[in-house]
């Protein structure tokens, strides 16, 4: 979804996909086919640090879900290593690859993103966050469910649908 937001905003904005284990249902097969009409590319394997560093201008590290429990699988440890070793900026969405979602980066990934997009709320592991920008996505938790929970969200400014943490 990422990419193709960026891909409608502006033109200039030529995302990539990595996706290095296709799905075979139809889900991900129409995912892959919206994509390509909108131009956005795709590759199978996570390009090198060097290259990362000189012909990207932000990552998405959008790698593992919610439910992420470590060790990280074989096949995605290099690129969870490359992100942690980049110097181009790295955007996580809502936990940065690899860390516990209570706990933060307990395994020593060494993953530290510049911005982290919190989703629906900042998780636990939120608190371990020092990178430069943390956002807070979502306006969409009833306010019944965040008094239950006691979640304690932001006010959003206007109609805006993110807010600054």
């Amino acid at each position: 979804m990422c990419a193709r937001h960026l891909a409608i905003i502006d033109k200039r904005y030529r995302p990539v996909i990595l996706y290095p284990k296709r799905g075979s249902s139809n889900l991900f097969i129409n995912l892959v086919t919206q994509c390509e009409k909108f131009g956005i590319g795709f590759i199978d394997q996570m390009p090198d640090v060097k290259d990362l560093n000189e012909n990207y201008h932000v990552i998405v590290d959008a790698l593992f879900g919610f439910s992420f429990k470590p060790p990280i699988r074989p096949g995605f440890t290099d690129i969870v290593s490359r992100l942690s070793e980049t110097t181009t900026p790295v955007a996580s969405i809502d936990i940065p690859s690899g860390w516990n979602v209570e706990e933060g980066d307990i395994n020593q990934i060494g993953l530290k993103p510049d911005l982290l997009i919190s989703l629906t709320a900042p998780k636990k592991c939120s608190v371990y966050f020092k990178g430069t920008h943390h956002y807070l996505g979502g306006r969409f938790v009833p306010l019944a469910i965040q008094e239950k929970y006691s979640l304690n969200l932001p006010k959003y400014p206007g109609l805006d649908c993110c807010v600054k943490l």
